[in-house]
């Protein structure tokens, strides 16, 4: 399939203003990687990103991913992203689109069950498996209307009733900074 246009994440951006990658320099790894950044941004978010045809293809989830199967986590569709910006953690400047600090809270690779992500996605409905540094076993997006989805953990043996963290105490998997120690460093 051929790659998705980034026109859209490239339009909000002010590359002379903002660390965040351009993208075009990254190829796919071996195995599709996924990352989980936590966003202090107008509001704390968590982006969930799934490497496919050349993009990372991202949602945000306000209340985050969750290891709880009773969780129902609203995923809010946002555009492609490069596929560097696995690697992106810092300071989105002030003025500039979605202002605030960034960490890699969770990243690993993914594995699809059933169609391909393309058309998964297309059909609004998504099965896969995480093996990640935190998150671990099936999950699955679905959409529920016109640009809203559902995160749900599958009831495997990965599955807990721990939910998810306070993104505020949460640590980068990379780096163990805290959303405030990169505010802090980077100033």
């Amino acid at each position: 399939m051929a790659r998705d246009d980034l026109t859209e994440y490239r339009r909000k951006r002010d590359f002379g203003r903002t660390a965040e990658p351009r993208g075009g320099e990254s190829a796919p790894g071996a195995e599709p990687r996924f990352v989980v950044q936590i966003h202090d941004a107008s509001t704390m978010h968590f982006d969930f990103r799934l490497e496919a045809d050349g993009v990372l293809k991202s949602w945000a989830i306000p209340k985050g991913p969750s290891t709880d199967p009773q969780d129902k986590r609203l995923a809010m569709p946002t555009e492609d992203h490069p596929l560097e910006y696995r690697d992106f953690e810092g300071v989105i400047g002030e003025g500039e689109y979605g202002a605030g600090p960034v960490i890699i809270w969770d990243e690993g690779t993914y594995h699809v069950e059933g169609r391909p992500v393309a058309e998964a996605l297309d059909r609004g409905h998504l099965s896969f498996r995480l093996d990640g540094a935190k998150l671990h076993g099936g999950y699955a997006l679905t959409r529920f209307r016109e640009n809203a989805w559902l995160l749900v953990k599958r009831a495997d043996r990965h599955a807990s009733s721990r939910g998810t963290p306070d993104p505020q105490r949460a640590r980068s998997t990379r780096t163990g900074r805290t959303l405030r120690q990169v505010t802090a460093e980077e100033r």
